[in-house]
């Protein structure tokens, strides 16, 4: 019976051999290795995976592709979303790599989602919306450098791997897609996630106003008296500047 797509769950599917080749090759699975792929929906990527794995765990919410995905006894499937999955406890001690085309529609939570568990992840590799693989690799002073530009290569060392078009896909999305390659850094700056988080939000929230307006005052406030410069903009500040200023209030 004919999977119709489910635009609450975002879904469309990967169609493209090419391209689904070209992933896997970018993925370079091996045998034997723990992997998760969230949102496998009709398996387009699942089967070459498990081909060369021998054994994948997926997350899938939608009720009907998990009835099917099932049926394959090489796979452990967790019907549930995946924003309520434990990725620590799923990794029992070993490191993840985690896979997936994930619904565009909530990329960025389960991007965060994701980073509170960074510790049980060997690497991840997601088709992503261009604009937002655009904005998880930009450099300071572009369009693209934001909140999530910062939050992510504080704790990832990441790269475009894959342009991938819209005729790739079943139905195709109104944009284009890419994959990005993320590796957890061995020896990242050592802050809390939440304090990062919120320094960062504070920086963004006007990014067309100089940072004294907005992180200015909010570094008053929390009486900080060291050094930082506020008469820029928050696209103008490297990640390792906000990185040094969160560590200096982390007392």
């Amino acid at each position: 019976m004919k999977h119709i797509p489910r635009k609450r769950f975002g879904q469309h599917f990967l169609s493209d051999g090419s391209i689904i080749n070209a992933i896997v090759e970018a993925i370079n699975p091996q045998a034997g290795q723990a992997m998760v792929e969230i949102g496998p929906g009709l398996a387009a990527l699942t089967q070459p995976l498990v081909e060369r794995l021998g054994h994948l765990t997926v997350i899938e919410l939608d009720r009907d592709l998990a009835l099917r995905l099932r049926l394959h006894k090489h796979l452990m499937v967790l019907e549930s979303d995946v924003l309520k999955v434990d990725f620590t406890a799923l990794a029992d001690g070993k490191k993840l790599r985690v896979v997936g085309n994930l619904p565009y529609n909530i990329s960025t939570p389960i991007l965060f989602h994701l980073l509170e568990h960074v510790q049980a992840v060997e690497d991840q590799h997601f088709m992503l919306q261009k604009e937002v693989v655009d904005r998880m690799v930009a450099s300071p002073s572009t369009s693209d450098y934001g909140r999530l530009s910062v939050m992510l290569q504080w704790r990832y060392e990441m790269a475009n791997v894959l342009f991938v078009p819209p005729e790739s896909f079943d139905p195709p999305p109104r944009v284009d897609s890419a994959v990005v390659r993320m590796v957890p850094r061995d020896q990242p700056v050592p802050i809390k996630l939440k304090l990062l988080e919120k320094l960062v939000q504070v920086a963004f929230s006007q990014r067309r106003k100089l940072l004294r307006h907005t992180l200015g005052a909010w570094l008053t406030e929390r009486n900080f008296a060291g050094t930082f410069d506020v008469h820029r903009r928050a696209e103008e500040v490297p990640v390792s500047e906000y990185l040094q200023l969160a560590l200096s209030l982390d007392v």
